[in-house]
């Protein structure tokens, strides 16, 4: 299977079948600055508009750091924190719109700060063994904000307070207890977990993942009466509906062959 590969302002991708990898790669702690985060943001914005490309993994560079986040060196020399990151901003996800494919965090190592959000705007966690997760911003003076509306949508309002107004870190054991971690694999083998599951999903029915993230997505904050109304008005659901995998998925279960998809 063919291979591309591209680096630009420290993040490298590289993209074999459905899938795209997206490595921070800027020695010595992955740490982002403006250039960097609006390259992820075009990489993500590319991502969802490719219909070729179906799941995303994203990850880190070395042993030690995942990303710490905003480059503090740029923020020295007078980069604002205000500056335009990007459409989806700081780091492409924070808020991206109509991202509606899979994203697996490959967790290698500290996630702090926009990191840490970057994380959070992911799908799937696999975090190393030595992994550690904070929001370390109160420390600097800066509001975490993707953060502060993200992470007590993700564990428990305490813990999510307790983590924004102290800044401490959360261990992979701990992020694994609190469900922010699907996964928790030795050091060196996040990609490898990774990757596994990307291939999982590039075996499963192309239509139905951006119908679970609309869904998940636009029902977040509903009641489940009102879940189940806006279920029948999604678009992603109506196509689902209409699809001859629905009826490829039916004629494989009763000839006990695996489906062929066709995203159709």
């Amino acid at each position: 299977m063919l291979v591309l590969q591209a680096t630009q302002d420290g993040v490298r991708t590289t993209r074999e079948g459905v899938i795209l990898e997206v490595t921070l790669d800027r020695p010595k702690a992955n740490a982002i600055d403006l250039a960097a985060s609006r390259r992820l943001n075009a990489i993500f914005t590319a991502f969802r508009d490719d219909p070729a490309l179906r799941i995303a993994i994203v990850t880190g560079t070395g042993e030690k750091f995942f990303s710490p986040g905003w480059d503090l060196k740029g923020a020295a020399q007078g980069e604002p924190s205000d500056s335009d990151w990007g459409v989806g901003g700081f780091g492409g996800l924070n808020y991206p719109r109509n991202l509606d494919k899979p994203i697996i965090a490959a967790v290698n190592g500290i996630a702090c700060g926009g990191g840490f959000e970057i994380v959070l705007g992911t799908d799937i966690i696999v975090m190393e063994e030595h992994a550690r997760f904070a929001l370390p911003e109160i420390k600097v003076g800066v509001l975490a904000d993707a953060g502060t509306i993200k992470l007590r949508r993700r564990i428990p309002h305490h813990v999510a307070v307790d983590m924004l107004m102290t800044g401490r870190w959360m261990d992979a054991v701990e992020a694994k207890h609190w469900g922010l971690a699907n996964h928790i694999v030795h050091k060196g083998q996040a990609i490898v977990k990774a990757r596994e599951i990307a291939r999982q999903l590039a075996d499963g029915p192309p239509l139905l993942y951006p119908a679970i993230k609309q869904l998940l997505r636009h029902s977040e904050m509903l009641g489940e009466h009102e879940a189940f109304e806006l279920h029948d008005s999604l678009h992603a659901v109506q196509k689902i509906v209409r699809s001859d995998d629905l009826k490829e998925g039916a004629r494989a279960f009763s000839a006990r062959r695996r489906p062929v998809w066709k995203g159709q």
